[in-house]
C-alpha cells in the first residue's frame, strides 16, 4: 500500500509541471510601432502553429492575441520590416518595435517577370501607391494623370461605361495603329477597359516601366511602355475582413447654355438681315411676344432640350469586401465589389422601360496560395467581371448633337392628347415636329427605346514555382499558363416615334387647335436586334531564375524566360484575316551583376516572333543594356553630404524595343494580298440586253514580303536621390528614335494604275523629353504624419520622314513638326468692311458681291473671318495651311499633393495639370440657324454686327446657313488647352478604439472626398479636357462619402 502511494505522488509531482502547461492559456497584448515610435497598423501576429488565432494590429497599432502558452513563439511580420520573434513565457504585455528591413524593400521593386533589388534597378520604372488610386470615381485610369511621371493622359468624356481616359508613356513616337502601352495585371496582357474596372483595394502594386532596359523582355509588346499590376495575394495570420463601403453624387463640370426661345427668334432675324437685308424675318412679333408672355407654350412653345432631357445629377453606389488569411500551407485573398453608375437621362412616365443609363457590375477575385512542399509553391488566380448595361437605343453622342440641332421655338417636345380629341385615346406619345417631320426632336431619340448588353470577362491563371536549390543555391523555376475568355451580347430595342404637328384655325369659337399626325410610328418596341462578339485567349510562360551573393559583394542574377500567346476572335463581322488564331512567340532574357552595392550593370534581350510577317523578318532581336553607380555607398563619398543626401545614384540605359502592332488589328499577313472578288462597284454586264452582270475584283491591299518591324531606340539617363531622409527624388532625361514606321505612300500617284494605297516601313520619328518625381514622407511626431508627391512630365515628338507628300512650300511639310501636328490656315481677324475685302487676298475663290445681299455660300461679307496670305500669290488656298497651336495631345503633364494625418484625422488633396496642347473648336458643330439649329449663349454674346463690328468678336457675321470661309480650320478656332485641376480632395476621421472594440472592429474610417472639384484654364466654353468637340457628355464632379471597415 506504501509502495502504491509513492508511485501515485511520484508521477504527480513529474507530470504537475507539465499539466499546468497545458491547462494554463494566457493573453498576450501590447502595441507594435516603428523606430520613430508611429504605431503600425495591419501588422500580422500569430503563434507559430496557431495561425487561426492569429489577430492584426489596428489603427493604433494595438493587439491582443488569446490561447497562448508558456513555450509559444509569437511572430510579428510586416511588408517591409524585419520580422520579430518573441518566446511568450510570462508575458502579458508585449511590446514590439519593428525595424525595417532593406532586403523586405528591395524585393517589393517589381520589375519585368520578376522582383529585383531596389537598389539594383537600373531601368526606369515608376511606383504608384495604391491608396492614390483610391478616387470617386469607378474608373481607375481617371486616377493616373499627374500621379505618374512619364505618363502622359487626358480624359475627353464623362459618360458612365465611356469615360476611360487616354494615356501614354512618354507621348506618342509613332502613327502606327496601337501608341498606348501593353498593360499587364499579374503578368496577363489586358485591354485599357481591364485596367479601368479594376478595383483599387485589390493592387499591391502598380508601376510604370518606361525605358528599354525595363521593358525589353517582353518584347513586341513592350514598345511603347509597360504598365505592370500585381494584385494582392493573402498573408499567414487570422482572417482578416475589409469593407468599403460609398456612395457619390455626379453632376456635370460644366453644362452648355442655349437661348432662351425669345432671344433665339429675335436673333434668328437679326441673322437672316445680316447677310439679306430685305429678307422677311422667319418670326413674328405675336410669336415672339406670346412666347415671351408663357401663353399656350404647346403652341408658343420654349423648349429647354437640355433641361427637359437631363437631370441635374446621378447617384452612384460602391461596395467592395475582401477577406484574407491562412496557415503555413494556404494562404488565400477573395474579394467581391459592386459598382452601381447612373447616367443624367430622364425617362419618361408613359414608358415601360428605363432608357436611362445604369450599370451594375459585379467584380470578384480569388488569389490562393499553396505550399505544396518545402520548395514548391503553387498559385490561383481567378477574376471575372460581370457587366449589365442598360441604356439609350441611340447613341449619347447623337443625343446631345440633337440638342444643338433642335431649336426651342419650331415645336413642343411633346403634346398634350387634350389638344384635339381625335387622339384622345392614342396609346403612343404624340411627339412635336413640323414640316415633313425633317427637323431632330431629341427627346423622342432620347426615349424611342433601350439598349441591353451583357458583359463578361473571365480570367484564370496557374502558376508553379520550383526551388532548386538542392541542384544550386539561388535558382529557381517558375510555369505559369493563363485563359482569357471576352464575351458580349448586346439587345437593341426601338420603336418609331409618331410625329405630330399643330396648327391653329379661328372660328366663331374663337382660335381652334388641332393636331395633324406628321409620320406614321410603332406604340410598342421592336423585336430586339440583337449583336454578339466574343474573344479568347491563352498564354504560356516558362522562366528559369538565378540569384546570388558571393562573397558578400558580388550579386550575381539571370533570368531567361520563353512566351507563347495565342488569340481568338471566335465572333467578328470582319474579313477571314481577323477570324483566324493570331499567335506571338517570345524568348527574352537578363542578366544582372552588382559589387559592392556600388557598382551596377544590366544586359536584356528580347528574340520575338510575329506571323504578321514573311519568314526572312519574323523574328527579331532587340537587346539593351543598363549602368547603375551608387555614389553615396563610396567610401570616398563626405560624411557631411551623407546627412544632407544620404542617397545618390546615377544610372543609364540604351536599347533597341521592336512592336508588329504597326497597322490594324484585322490588317495581318503583310505578306499576302487582301483581295475582294465580289465588288459591285468593279462589276460588268454583256448581252444583248446587258441583262447578265456579274460584279468584279479589286484589290484592298498588295502583298509585300518585306514588311517587318517597327524598331525603337531608346536612351536613358537618370539620377535618384534622397534628401534630409524625407525627400525621394527621381530625375530622368530620355531620348528615342523610332525607325521603319509603317506608312503610306502618299506621293504614288492614282496615274499607276493602283486601286490599294502602296504601304512599307519607311516612316521614321524621333522624341524626347523629361520626367521627374519628389516624393516627401515625413512623421513629425506620433501622431502627425505628412507625406505628398509631385510629378511632372515633359515629352514631345518630331516626324523626321516619311510617305508623306514633299510640298514646294516648305511650311506645308511634317518634317521636323510633332507627330500629332495641328495643321491650319492663319485668321488675321474680322473684315472690317467692303473696302477691307477688295483690298485682300481672294479667299478661296470667293468673290465680292456688290449687292446688297449676297447668295453664294462662298462668298464674304465684312465681319467674316479674313486669313493671311503666307506665300503672298493674292490668294488663300491650301497652300497657305502651316503648322499651329501644339499638338492636340499634352506635351506636358504635372500633378502634385499633399497627404497629413493627425492622431483619428487625415486630410488629402491632389492637383492635376496639363499644358502645351492646343484644340480645335468646331465650328460646324456649334455652328447657329442653320436648318434652324439651336444657338448657344456664347454667340450671342460676343457676335460680329454692323453695330457692333468688332474684328476679334467671339463669331463672325452671322448666318441662317454655312458660311464655307468661317468653317475652316483656323487659328480663329484654335484654344489654349493648357489647365491646372484640382483633381480630388479626401477628409477622413478613423473612429477611437475604444468605439469600435465594443463593435468587434479592428478599424473604422468615415471619409468624404471630391473629384473635379474646381478647373483653371483660359478657355470657359466646356471642360478644356474634353478638347474641340464640347457637345457630348460632360465630366462629372463627384462629391463622395464612405466608410471602411476590418475586423
Amino acid at each position: 500500500m506504501i509502495k502504491k502511494a509513492f508511485f501515485v505522488l511520484l508521477s504527480c509531482m513529474l507530470l504537475s509541471p507539465h499539466l499546468s502547461t497545458f491547462a494554463q492559456t494566457q493573453v498576450v497584448r501590447g502595441l507594435v510601432v516603428d523606430v520613430d515610435g508611429t504605431p503600425l497598423p495591419g501588422v500580422n501576429v500569430y503563434a507559430k502553429g496557431k495561425e487561426s488565432k492569429g489577430v492584426i494590429t489596428n489603427i493604433d497599432g494595438k493587439y491582443a492575441v488569446s490561447g497562448l502558452a508558456v513555450n509559444d513563439s509569437i511572430f510579428f511580420t510586416y511588408i517591409g520590416y524585419k520580422t520579430q520573434m518573441f518566446r511568450v513565457g510570462n508575458k502579458s504585455t508585449l511590446d514590439v518595435i519593428m525595424e525595417e528591413s532593406a532586403t523586405e524593400l528591395e524585393e517589393t521593386v517589381i520589375v519585368a517577370f520578376q522582383k529585383q533589388k531596389k537598389e539594383s534597378v537600373i531601368g526606369a520604372i515608376q511606383t504608384v501607391t495604391p491608396k492614390d488610386l483610391k478616387v470617386p470615381q469607378s474608373n481607375l485610369t481617371t486616377a493616373l494623370a499627374g500621379r505618374v511621371a512619364g505618363l502622359i493622359s487626358y480624359q475627353r468624356s464623362g459618360e458612365p461605361g465611356r469615360d476611360n481616359a487616354e494615356f501614354f508613356v512618354r507621348g506618342v513616337t509613332t502613327n502606327g495603329y496601337a501608341s498606348s502601352p501593353l498593360i499587364l495585371i499579374d503578368g496577363l496582357e489586358v485591354s485599357s477597359e481591364d485596367l479601368a474596372r479594376l478595383e483599387p483595394e485589390n493592387i499591391a502594386s502598380f508601376s510604370i516601366m518606361k525605358d528599354a532596359t525595363a521593358t525589353a523582355l517582353y518584347g513586341a509588346r513592350g514598345a511603347n511602355g509597360v504598365i505592370l499590376v500585381t494584385t494582392k495575394s493573402g498573408q499567414k495570420g487570422k482572417i482578416r475582413i475589409t469593407a468599403r463601403v460609398e456612395t457619390s453624387i455626379s453632376t456635370p463640370t460644366k453644362i452648355q447654355e442655349y437661348l432662351d426661345g425669345v432671344s433665339y427668334m429675335e436673333l434668328y432675324n437679326i441673322a437672316e438681315r445680316a447677310r439679306n437685308p430685305e429678307a422677311t424675318p422667319t418670326y413674328s412679333k405675336e410669336k415672339i411676344e406670346n412666347t415671351r408672355a408663357g401663353n399656350n407654350l404647346m403652341y408658343y412653345p420654349d423648349v429647354d432640350w437640355y433641361g427637359e432631357l437631363f437631370k441635374d445629377q446621378a447617384i452612384n453606389t460602391k461596395a467592395t469586401v475582401t477577406a484574407s488569411g491562412g496557415g503555413e500551407v494556404a494562404q488565400y485573398y477573395l474579394s467581391v465589389a459592386y459598382t452601381n453608375e447612373n447616367g443624367l437621362m430622364k425617362v419618361d412616365k408613359l414608358n415601360n422601360f428605363n432608357n436611362n443609363i445604369s450599370i451594375n457590375r459585379y467584380n470578384i477575385r480569388a488569389n490562393i496560395d499553396v505550399n505544396l512542399t518545402k520548395t514548391t509553391k503553387g498559385s490561383v488566380k481567378v477574376y471575372s467581371l460581370l457587366e449589365r448595361y442598360n441604356g439609350p437605343s441611340a447613341e449619347t453622342s447623337n443625343i446631345f448633337d440633337a440638342i444643338m440641332r433642335a431649336n426651342p421655338v419650331n415645336f413642343a417636345k411633346t403634346y398634350d392628347k387634350s389638344i384635339d380629341k381625335s387622339y384622345y385615346y392614342a396609346n403612343h406619345i404624340l411627339f412635336g415636329n413640323t414640316g415633313q417631320a425633317q427637323y431632330p426632336n431629341p427627346y423622342a431619340q432620347l426615349v424611342s427605346g433601350y439598349k441591353d448588353r451583357f458583359t463578361s470577362n473571365t480570367n484564370a491563371q496557374f502558376q508553379l514555382e520550383q526551388d532548386l536549390k538542392m541542384i544550386t543555391e539561388g535558382l529557381k523555376l517558375r510555369g505559369l499558363a493563363s485563359f482569357q475568355s471576352y464575351g458580349q451580347n448586346t439587345n437593341t430595342r426601338t420603336m418609331t416615334p409618331f410625329y405630330y404637328g399643330l396648327s391653329a384655325s379661328t372660328t366663331e369659337l374663337g382660335t381652334q387647335y388641332s393636331l395633324t399626325q406628321l409620320t406614321e410610328g410603332s406604340e410598342t418596341l421592336g423585336d430586339p436586334v440583337s449583336t454578339s462578339t466574343a474573344t479568347s485567349s491563352f498564354y504560356f510562360e516558362a522562366a528559369l531564375q538565378y540569384n546570388r551573393t558571393f562573397g558578400e559583394k558580388h550579386d550575381v542574377g539571370a533570368l531567361l524566360v520563353g512566351q507563347m500567346k495565342e488569340s481568338l476572335n471566335t465572333i467578328s463581322n470582319d474579313n477571314a484575316y481577323a477570324t483566324l488564331p493570331s499567335r506571338n512567340l517570345g524568348l527574352s532574357g537578363r542578366l544582372t551583376y552588382g559589387y559592392d552595392g556600388r557598382y551596377f550593370i544590366e544586359g536584356n534581350f528580347g528574340y520575338n516572333g510575329s506571323e504578321k510577317f514573311a519568314i526572312k523578318h519574323r523574328f527579331g532581336f532587340f537587346p539593351s543594356v543598363g549602368l547603375g553607380w551608387i555614389v553615396s555607398n563610396e567610401k570616398f563619398y563626405p560624411s557631411g553630404l551623407k546627412k544632407i543626401i544620404p542617397s545618390l545614384k546615377f544610372k543609364g540605359s540604351y536599347g533597341l524595343v521592336g512592336n508588329d502592332a504597326i497597322s490594324a488589328a484585322s490588317d495581318r499577313f503583310f505578306y499576302l494580298s487582301d483581295v475582294n472578288t465580289n465588288n459591285g462597284n468593279y462589276g460588268y454586264a454583256f448581252g444583248s440586253d446587258f441583262g447578265n452582270g456579274y460584279n468584279g475584283y479589286s484589290i484592298n491591299r498588295y502583298a509585300n514580303a518585306e514588311i517587318g518591324w517597327e524598331i525603337a531606340k531608346k536612351a536613358n539617363y537618370g539620377i535618384e536621390l534622397n534628401l534630409l531622409d524625407i525627400f525621394n527624388v527621381q530625375f530622368e532625361y530620355f531620348t528615342e528614335r523610332r525607325n521603319d514606321i509603317y506608312q503610306t505612300r502618299e506621293s504614288v500617284p492614282y496615274t499607276t494604275g493602283t486601286t490599294a494605297a502602296i504601304k512599307g516601313n519607311i516612316g521614321k520619328a524621333k522624341s524626347h523629353g523629361i520626367d521627374t518625381s519628389v516624393d516627401l514622407n515625413w512623421s513629425i511626431n506620433k501622431d502627425w504624419w505628412i507625406s505628398g508627391r509631385f510629378n511632372y512630365t515633359w515629352a514631345t515628338s518630331e516626324y523626321v520622314e516619311g510617305g508623306d507628300i514633299k510640298y514646294q512650300e516648305p511650311w506645308r511639310n511634317k518634317t521636323g513638326y510633332s507627330l500629332n501636328q495641328q495643321w491650319g490656315y492663319v485668321a488675321e481677324r474680322l473684315f472690317i468692311d467692303k473696302e477691307d475685302i477688295r483690298n485682300s487676298p481672294v479667299q478661296f475663290d470667293a468673290k465680292l458681291s456688290e449687292s446688297p445681299y449676297v447668295e453664294a455660300s462662298d462668298d464674304v461679307m465684312p465681319g467674316d473671318i479674313k486669313y493671311v496670305d503666307i506665300n503672298k500669290d493674292g490668294k488663300i488656298d491650301e497652300k497657305d495651311q502651316v503648322a499651329i497651336g501644339f499638338p492636340d495631345t499634352p506635351e506636358i503633364i504635372y500633378g502634385f499633393g499633399i497627404s497629413t494625418g493627425y492622431k483619428i484625422f487625415d486630410f488629402s488633396f491632389f492637383f492635376q495639370g496639363s499644358a502645351r496642347s492646343s484644340f480645335f473648336i468646331d465650328p460646324s458643330s456649334i455652328e447657329p440657324f442653320t436648318n434652324y439649329r439651336n444657338a448657344l449663349q456664347i454667340v450671342a454674346d460676343n457676335y460680329w454686327s454692323e453695330s457692333n463690328p468688332n474684328p476679334n468678336a467671339f463669331w463672325p457675321r452671322l448666318s441662317t446657313r454655312s458660311i464655307a470661309n468661317n468653317n475652316k480650320t483656323s487659328t480663329w478656332w484654335l484654344r489654349d488647352g493648357s489647365f491646372l485641376r484640382l483633381k480630388t480632395v479626401e477628409f477622413g476621421i478613423s473612429v477611437p478604439e475604444k468605439i469600435i472594440r465594443k463593435w468587434g472592429l479592428n478599424q473604422a474610417r468615415l471619409f468624404f472626398s471630391g473629384n473635379n472639384l474646381l478647373c483653371f484654364s483660359k478657355f470657359k466654353m466646356w471642360d478644356p479636357e474634353m478638347g474641340g468637340y464640347g457637345i457630348g457628355y460632360p465630366t462629372q464632379r463627384i462629391y463622395n462619402v464612405g466608410i471602411n471597415v476590418s475586423f
